[in-house]
């Protein structure tokens, strides 16, 4: 059967099983509807499929009077900052982010730059059904321009941050160990890294658009880039995704620095600069149900507050808006500055980790034991006849003594531990993340969860 995903930042499919010209052209339709007249900003992340998708989209979006903004290929922060940039009514990333060579994707955006709201999505698939069906009569269609300088505007403004200091960086010489996946990160990575006076040991940064393994940068699928960063004695080892919004580090031992570190460190040089240079408290936090309780004990250094949102950026990014938070993110490696990009963005949470280090002064490994210390454990929990709701409601009854969430699905926040049940939307089963003070205890706490669910059958 035929694959699609329909989501809030907008459809995900298998080319040529599911992903057809047909389902592109109802969907692109639909979000120029939804957009109305206006520029609508192109980018793609440079996987093989792309070129086809980029055709039918643009086609259609020049059929429906848009005029379009093609960026090329480029990170979907690009695409972020652009759509705002330009005044765009709009903006389209093609890219299946973390997903395999045979995957792609319409990412979404609105007129701020950012990923639709739920209401905005609700609104733009209301559309679906006739929005195939209109289109302009010949003299009225839109026109497509290039727009060569999309990425280097999106550099120059992640070099223009706030308390970074590119000159003492370029000094610092950092040796880099940069894997791209031969996504759009080779486009884009090593044209900053290089900026920023870093020896530059390119891995997979060939333009290509195949990647040479399965693109999600976690651990088990990163072990040869881990041996070639000790190898070559780097400093650090840089990892991003085809699309360039999640960024995963490795320390000079060839050692994952984990994905929740990134996101903490982050957060911790962001909150340190804006407390310590005013005196008082200026900045909240704000990161996802799943992310690590590393990211709160920061925050009580400088005084300042983390707030939690459902799991997805544009989730954390409406919570963000609504306490005002300077910094964002999740814990698979997504940072999210808004005064740069109202989204994750690898390129400004490189940045960031560089002036980090700088300022630390000792290792990657060092920085990562200069950090809170936790251990996530999870588990994937298969329901059989099970109601997954019934399930969360059983739980929710016999673990109130914690501090109970239900913002998306159950999170409960112990003193030595937090748990997140999550059910899922495509399968009959409850994901189970569990975080606690050493790896023994998440497992074993992770395990215990697993058995009470079992037991309710």
């Amino acid at each position: 059967m035929p694959t699609l995903m329909v989501s809030i930042s907008g459809i995900r499919g298998i080319i040529g099983d599911g992903l057809d010209p047909n389902v592109l052209v109802k969907y692109t339709s639909a979000y120029a509807d939804f957009c109305g007249k206006g520029k609508i900003v192109i980018g793609s992340d440079g996987r093989i499929t792309g070129e086809m998708v980029r055709n039918i989209v643009i086609g259609t979006l020049l059929a429906k009077g848009n005029d379009v903004i093609d960026i090329g290929i480029c990170p979907t922060p690009t695409v972020l900052f652009n759509v705002k940039k330009l005044k765009a009514a709009g903006g389209i990333q093609i890219s299946a982010s973390h997903n395999p060579n045979q995957w792609n994707a319409l990412k979404l955006l609105n007129r701020s730059g950012e990923f639709m709201t739920p209401e905005e999505n609700i609104s733009m698939l209301k559309l679906l059904n006739d929005a195939d069906k209109k289109f302009v009569e010949w003299n009225k269609l839109g026109k497509l321009t290039g727009y060569e300088k999309g990425l280097e505007d999106h550099i120059n403004a992640v070099l223009k941050m706030d308390y970074i200091n590119t000159a003492k960086i370029r000094r610092r010489k950092f040796k880099v160990l940069l894997d791209c996946v031969n996504g759009a990160g080779a486009y884009s990575m090593p044209q900053l890294l290089e900026k920023l006076g870093c020896k530059v040991i390119k891995m997979n940064c060939e333009k290509t658009g195949i990647f040479p393994r399965l693109p999600e940068p976690i651990p088990e699928n990163l072990t040869a880039t881990m041996r070639a960063v000790k190898k070559h004695k780097a400093d650090i080892g840089i990892v991003v995704d085809p699309d360039v919004d999640r960024l995963v580090l490795i320390t000079e031992k060839g050692e994952p620095f984990g994905e929740e570190n990134t996101i903490t460190q982050a957060i911790k040089f962001y909150l340190s600069k804006k407390t310590c240079l005013s005196g008082r408290q200026e900045g909240n936090a704000v990161v996802n149900l799943s992310t690590t309780r590393a990211v709160d004990d920061v925050a009580n250094e400088f005084g300042c507050k983390v707030f939690r949102s459902p799991v997805g950026e544009a989730n954390v990014v409406k919570k963000m808006k609504e306490v005002k938070a300077v910094i964002g993110g999740e814990g698979s490696g997504g940072v999210i500055l808004p005064k740069v990009v109202f989204g994750r963005d690898a390129l400004t949470g490189t940045v960031i980790m560089l002036q980090h280090l700088l300022e630390f002064g000792g290792k990657m490994s060092e920085l990562k034991k200069s950090l809170p210390q936790y251990f996530i454990a999870k588990k994937k929990i298969e329901l059989g006849s099970m109601n997954p709701d019934d399930v969360i409601k059983t739980l929710v009854e016999k673990f109130r003594s914690g501090k109970i969430n239900l913002e998306d699905g159950l999170r409960i926040d112990f003193t030595d531990h937090w748990v997140h049940f999550r059910k899922s939307n495509t399968e009959p089963i409850i994901r189970c993340i569990v975080e606690a003070k050493s790896k023994r205890d998440a497992e074993s706490l992770a395990e215990k969860y697993v058995d009470e669910i079992m037991n309710l059958q």
